[in-house]
């Protein structure tokens, strides 16, 4: 039986001068048009997503598989976010060639840049198949129903990939009440054609970053490139730029306050249903030690960065990484405690209680399940704590751990007897990681990052959850015996043993200080807090699942939605500012004037470029101006997470109107409790994206490619 959550059979009741709560699949769109339509919206659900004709669905592409991006042009031309193709943009920068700093625009298809491992993925049809994957799970215990669903996917991935050049995936929605196939085309030569300068594409960097007002020019531009019969295809000379089934017409006309905004693209995660005791756990225990942890990690790289050009361009990437997140994180325990997040969902926690006690079904159903998350939440927190603290220390802390991850399966095969062959193999793949790994490390800031790091993880964990070596050694000497002996550290060394490795290679591996620490940290792992992890996600997996069940099944009239998951989504809502708090009003726009009283020369979050201040000076817009002013960014009242970096926000009657980048901070919190008062999305104005390639970057070639609809 389907679950009526997803088909949205519910009265959809809320005010329409407020701002929109959830992100809806593409294809449940009709039940909300009459809605979106009393908003301004001029098009229909069909225009929007379309199975089996083209439709503006076809235009939005996932862009690397964290990001999204927009075709623009008949010649595959695509938009994105600056940060979203950063780490691609920095491959290509070097000390003689600093495109970071001093921006690129391909002047012809042969100076477009390739960018291994980067694609690019269109959305070919979504498909509720609930019924078909349930089917036969009905009097079947929990683990074989498990191996029931999991038969019954595998059978509908090979169905609807057979015979075509598709992906098939089966995701479950709300926790497993329903199941979507997502058949995708996946494109895999995507090339750097334009980016503006830093100065531009990250104006404000870590100051502005999450803030609200912005004048970010947050965009990239590459081209997608398929074979000879527009079909996906590995790089190659010979390959052509893609002709698209859609492409999104880009308008010129004038913006106001109220106008329709809708935003299409993957946002990443979302956890609306966390209950409270972990939401509190969250807000006070968990962020505030991960922020801590960045923040060490970040005042080293950055004092690094300012010392040297060089060190910038090995770090710039990981940089925003890390402090895309630190600084969300920071504005979201603020919110959350701002909306007392914690109080508001004890409230609903009761109301949930009361109403299971109404009918008999739903109380043998629902009424254990709050109470049962509660006490998994009390018994588990403290794993989930250290779990996480593994994360930062191992994963976003020093990154001689990443080699060390690497190293472990070449260990794991001469273990286990693998064939020369494949020893060979897993040998070269390592020689080969090694120059692109190295040349973007410096091993003294890598060993200032793990001093800081190992003694913030010993303060945060168990002894029973520490290492050997974090315990028995002074900090320092080991830190010292790491980075002057372990192969981890050094690329010679490192090349060096891996030609070498053989039979004796693991037990010489294991005397190495670098990999001792990695070691005992992965055996911990393991041992210690796998089994529990399991035990915990599994438990809070079907309590989860009832839980939502219920809140569709006792709340019809509310307005339900399924947690982001990294599928394709739609959210809508209006172009229009925000009083996020007493006494301060946020203007829904920003201007290159903003620009300007923001400049602050040798001040590397706020300095220009001497072009930029020369086409302020003589106000040389060239029609891409409202009223004698240049729109650099807006907001809307958009509900966007991570994923929906580089979305398009699209106007009422389906052109392009800008790429959705960021939130304001007081909206971080949007990703367990959405303010329809306080939650914005922040926008970078296509007209301002148009005027930069255009005007500053000369490269008008590339907007005679695209479709402009003026005024």
């Amino acid at each position: 039986m389907k679950y009526l959550g997803l088909v949205f059979l519910f009265v959809f009741s809320f005010n329409l001068s407020r701002a929109v709560e959830g992100m809806l699949i593409p294809t449940v769109l009709e039940a909300f048009e009459s809605d979106m339509k009393a908003m301004g919206m001029k098009l229909s659900a069909k225009d929007i997503f379309d199975a089996n004709n083209a439709s503006i669905k076809d235009a939005i592409m996932h862009f690397g598989g964290g990001c999204t991006s927009e075709l623009v042009s008949s010649k595959g031309l695509l938009l994105t976010n600056h940060h979203c193709g950063y780490s691609q943009i920095n491959s290509h920068s070097t000390l003689e060639n600093n495109i970071l700093k001093n921006g690129f625009w391909a002047k012809t298809l042969n100076e477009e840049l390739p960018n291994k491992g980067l694609s690019a993925t269109r959305m070919v049809n979504i498909v509720d198949v609930t019924d078909r994957v349930l089917e036969g799970t009905e009097e079947l215990s929990e683990v074989d129903a498990q191996r029931k669903i999991q038969a019954n996917i595998a059978r509908l991935k090979a169905e609807y990939s057979k015979d075509n050049h598709y992906d098939a995936e089966i995701k479950p929605f709300d926790f497993g009440n329903s199941y979507y196939l997502l058949l995708k085309e996946t494109f895999l030569d995507v090339r750097l054609v334009g980016t503006p300068p830093n100065t531009i594409g990250k104006f404000g960097g870590d100051t502005d970053n999450w803030v609200w007002p912005r004048h970010t020019g947050d965009f990239a531009v590459f081209r997608v490139y398929a074979g000879q019969d527009n079909l996906p295809a590995e790089y190659s000379e010979d390959n052509k730029p893609y002709s698209p089934i859609h492409f999104l017409p880009i308008s010129l006309k004038d913006k106001k306050d109220g106008d329709f905004t809708m935003v299409f693209g993957f946002p990443g995660r979302t956890e609306q249903h966390t209950i409270s005791t972990e939401l509190d756990y969250i807000i006070n225990d968990l962020r505030p030690a991960q922020i801590r942890m960045r923040d060490e990690s970040l005042a080293i790289i950055n004092a690094a960065m300012r010392q040297s050009e060089y060190t910038t361009l090995q770090y710039a990437s990981k940089q925003a990484r890390i402090a895309n997140a630190w600084k969300k994180w920071i504005g979201q325990i603020d919110g959350l405690k701002r909306a007392n997040a914690v109080q508001l969902k004890q409230e609903y926690e009761s109301n949930y209680l009361l109403q299971s006690e109404t009918n008999d079904d739903w109380k043998q159903t629902y009424e254990a399940v709050v109470d049962q998350l509660v006490l998994l939440t009390e018994k588990y927190k403290d794993l989930d704590f250290a779990y996480n603290l593994f994360i930062e220390y191992t994963y976003v802390g020093a990154e001689f751990m990443k080699q060390a991850r690497s190293l472990k399966s070449l260990i794991d095969a001469l273990d286990e007897g693998k064939s020369e062959d494949e020893i060979n193999e897993l040998k070269q793949k390592l020689i080969g990681g090694a120059e692109n790994f190295y040349k973007n490390y410096d091993p003294r800031v890598d060993k200032a990052i793990f001093e800081v790091q190992s003694e913030l993880y010993r303060r945060y964990l168990a002894t029973e959850l520490l290492p050997n070596a974090l315990l028995n050694q002074d900090l320092i000497k080991l830190s010292n015996n790491i980075f002057r002996k372990s192969i981890l550290t050094d690329e010679k060394r490192w090349v060096k043993f891996i030609e070498k490795a053989g039979k004796s290679s693991p037990k010489k591996i294991r005397r190495d200080p670098g990999f001792v620490l990695f070691n005992q940290l992965d055996k911990i792992f393991h041992e210690k807090l796998l089994d529990g992890l399991r035990a915990y996600y599994g438990a809070k997996n079907a309590l989860m699942k009832t839980y939502v069940k219920g809140k569709y099944e006792m709340f019809p009239e509310d307005k339900h939605w399924s947690d982001a998951n990294g599928t394709l989504r739609v959210t809508y809502g209006k172009l229009e500012g925000s009083i996020p708090r007493d006494g301060m009003k946020y203007t829904p726009y920003t201007t290159l004037s903003g620009i300007i009283e923001k400049y602050n020369p040798g001040q590397e979050d706020f300095d220009l470029l001497p072009r930029m201040l020369d086409l302020y000076e003589s106000k040389n817009y060239k029609g891409y101006d409202q009223d004698g002013e240049l729109w650099i960014c807006f907001t809307g009242s958009n509900h966007t997470t991570g994923g929906n970096s580089g979305s398009p926000v699209i106007n009422a009657e389906g052109h392009l109107m800008g790429l959705n980048f960021d939130r304001s901070w007081e909206s971080t919190m949007s990703d367990f409790l959405f303010d329809a008062d306080r939650c914005r999305n922040i926008t970078v104005d296509i007209r301002y994206v148009l005027w930069v390639i255009d005007v500053y970057g000369e490269a008008g070639h590339l907007i005679q490619e695209m479709k402009l609809i003026k005024n």
